[in-house]
């Protein structure tokens, strides 16, 4: 045994050596260890053992971020007597916003890429290699809007930074595309599993959101990243921070109509969430003002929101789980209402404008320069949504409410339909609350609310940008490939190129050296004339009639379409596929011909990232 365990420390002294002596540079000593793992472990162990490293890192990010914010928010809303709260209001959630810009200003030079969509953008556009700086930069700035009081979600931006942590972690060990694809997510579902104490929610948001249409054999990585960072979460975040709910009320079937019926709700009321969000980005893109501008104007409308109906201050959790219990009257004591007879129908009102002002506060937060998610006001809409669905039942005249389960379905119901991921929203809400007997109920509400949602667009929210800057694909496994190859990079540079005023004699002297049969006609200053192929001159060869003295310009014929460096690859094989022609001339935007770009070419490199990505 000594013998065996002394041989193991010379291995590594002389793979010490050697790492060193290729120039490969200083390393620290665990990134050492870890390449002398690399290369003694099969690559399922390797993978197995990055999932638990990049697990418990995500995982310890996420803990930090959650608890930060957690006691800031609860020395605000419990310590501080509602006379002061109203100054916090006033202040906190202004200064989070303009402070957020003010950071990615100065210290991140202007780079906010932020939510779901800056990982579905490194996974699609830059191979999933993501900037080291995001491992830290969105647990910095959503602390400081969400701290303060942003009406936004934590756990988009703990996603990234754990999103980031994989991507490096493959990065350092130089691990290949699929394999850094698979951390990356690895990161992302430990972060997400951490921030909520749920595990399979994890695994279910990183199949469902990030690994859409894409089929991985290698999925323990995930499953141990998740545990771990769900682990670390449970074992250093106490109780009252922890995203869980105790009081649930068992299953009747009797119940089944007030599911369907909010499931109903819960989906027309997510795409009124996405269409507000939607119209307020665009108004705030319009308004032509200055980043720091527009961060005070946002930052002082939050502010006069939270003051209103401080429910909208920060994440709102601790609301949502008064709503569970039954009490909304510590949540109205804490606001202005607390000045006016409340009863029923005062309180029905109060739910009423925190539903519809609960959208505005977070994509004004979101839009305006803080950083945060669309996941904790779904749940926190859906929660505030089930629990005034459930009191106006009762002041119909209904009686037996599932109060309880109705605040849950609901937040399932609206995450479903805001986030398009009623996998992620069933598994979260069931792990949350040890509600395995609600899958019935969640099942219906999250199921119903996704259709309507889909109904209405059938690209997500997070992916609406990239998709309309044709960056990425969601559904189909072979566009989603397409997405990650460039147009630019496919373009024949060395075309043959012929002058327009050259004689049908020079065509036949090229065609006599040249290797290809496709030519580019172009004028004096480069500009595209025309195309000549060797299909079309073949008649004309021999023709001695022409010969000298017919041109060049007689012979061609205009381009049947024409593309752009720039365009997206889908877009340019559906030009293929409407022309049904195998090559397409390529010109820059000053009509400057480029060079040639052709369908087997496009194949090939498609075939070859197909084989990379199933090996």
């Amino acid at each position: 045994m000594e013998i065996h365990n002394k041989r193991k420390y010379l291995s590594f002294l002389k793979f010490k050596r050697n790492f060193q002596k290729y120039g490969l540079g200083k390393v620290r000593s665990y990134e050492l260890v870890l390449h002398w793992l690399k290369n003694r472990l099969n690559r399922n162990q390797f993978l197995i053992l990055s999932g638990i490293l990049v697990g418990c890192t995500a995982g310890l990010a996420g803990v930090l971020l959650k608890a930060l914010v957690h006691y800031i928010h609860y020395f605000i809303v419990t310590k501080v007597h509602f006379e002061y709260q109203i100054l916090f209001y006033i202040v906190f959630p202004f200064l989070g916003i303009v402070l957020t810009t003010l950071i990615v200003l100065t210290v991140f030079k202007g780079q906010d890429r932020k939510g779901i969509g800056a990982i579905l953008y490194e996974i699609a556009q830059n191979s999933s290699i993501v900037s080291g700086v995001k491992m830290y930069s969105q647990i910095i700035q959503s602390a400081i809007t969400v701290g303060l009081g942003g009406s936004a979600g934590l756990e988009s931006p703990i996603a990234v930074s754990g999103a980031a942590i994989g991507s490096n972690y493959a990065q350092t060990y130089k691990l290949d595309y699929k394999e850094r694809t698979l951390l990356l997510a690895a990161g992302a579902t430990a972060g997400i599993a951490s921030a909520f104490n749920a595990p399979v929610a994890g695994i279910m948001f990183a199949f469902e959101i990030l690994l859409t249409g894409v089929v991985f054999s290698d999925f323990i990585p995930l499953v141990v990243a998740a545990v771990c960072g769900s682990l670390l979460s449970r074992i250093l975040l106490q109780e009252e921070v922890l995203f869980r709910f105790y009081a649930r009320e068992s299953f009747n079937y009797h119940n089944i109509p007030y599911y369907l019926v909010l499931g109903l709700i819960a989906g027309l009321y997510a795409r009124y969430f996405v269409l507000i969000s939607q119209k307020v980005e665009h108004f705030i893109k319009r308004l032509h003002l200055s980043r720091m501008r527009i961060a005070m104007l946002g930052g002082a409308a939050l502010s006069i929101l939270c003051l209103l109906l401080p429910p909208l201050f920060g994440e709102g959790y601790n609301v949502i789980k008064a709503f569970a219990d039954g009490n909304a009257q510590v949540i109205i004591h804490n606001s202005f209402f607390r000045y006016f007879k409340i009863d029923e129908w005062s309180l029905i009102l109060f739910l009423a404008l925190i539903c519809l002002l609960k959208v505005f506060a977070t994509s004004i937060t979101i839009y305006s320069g803080g950083n945060g998610g669309n996941f904790a006001p779904s749940l926190f809409a859906g929660g505030t949504l089930g629990f005034l669905f459930a009191i106006i039942c009762k002041q119909i005249g209904f009686t037996e409410v599932p109060v309880s389960n109705l605040v849950l379905v609901g937040m399932a119901g609206v995450m479903s339909g805001v986030m398009y991921a009623p996998l992620t929203a069933i598994f979260l809400i069931a792990e949350s609350s040890m509600g395995f007997d609600l899958f019935i109920p969640l099942m219906i509400v999250s199921v119903m609310s996704y259709l309507i949602a889909r109904w209405f667009s059938v690209v997500p929210p997070d992916f609406r940008t990239l998709a309309a800057e044709g960056k990425i694909f969601t559904h189909e496994h072979d566009r989603n490939l397409l997405s990650t190859l460039h147009t630019k990079d496919l373009i024949d540079r060395d075309s043959q190129i012929i002058n327009s005023e050259s004689t049908v004699t020079d065509l036949q002297e090229m065609i006599k050296h040249g290797k290809k049969n496709i030519f580019a006609v172009l004028d004096a200053r480069r500009h595209l004339k025309g195309i000549l192929t060797l299909d079309d001159i073949r008649p004309l060869l021999f023709n001695t009639d022409m010969g000298g003295t017919g041109t060049v310009q007689q012979l061609m014929k205009p381009p049947i379409a024409i593309v752009h460096p720039t365009q997206a690859l889908p877009e340019v094989i559906k030009l293929f596929d409407d022309t049904g022609v195998w090559h397409l001339p390529v010109v820059n935007d000053n009509d400057e011909f480029i060079g040639f770009i052709s369908k087997s070419t496009i194949l090939t490199s498609y075939r070859q990232l197909l084989k990379e990505y199933s090996a």
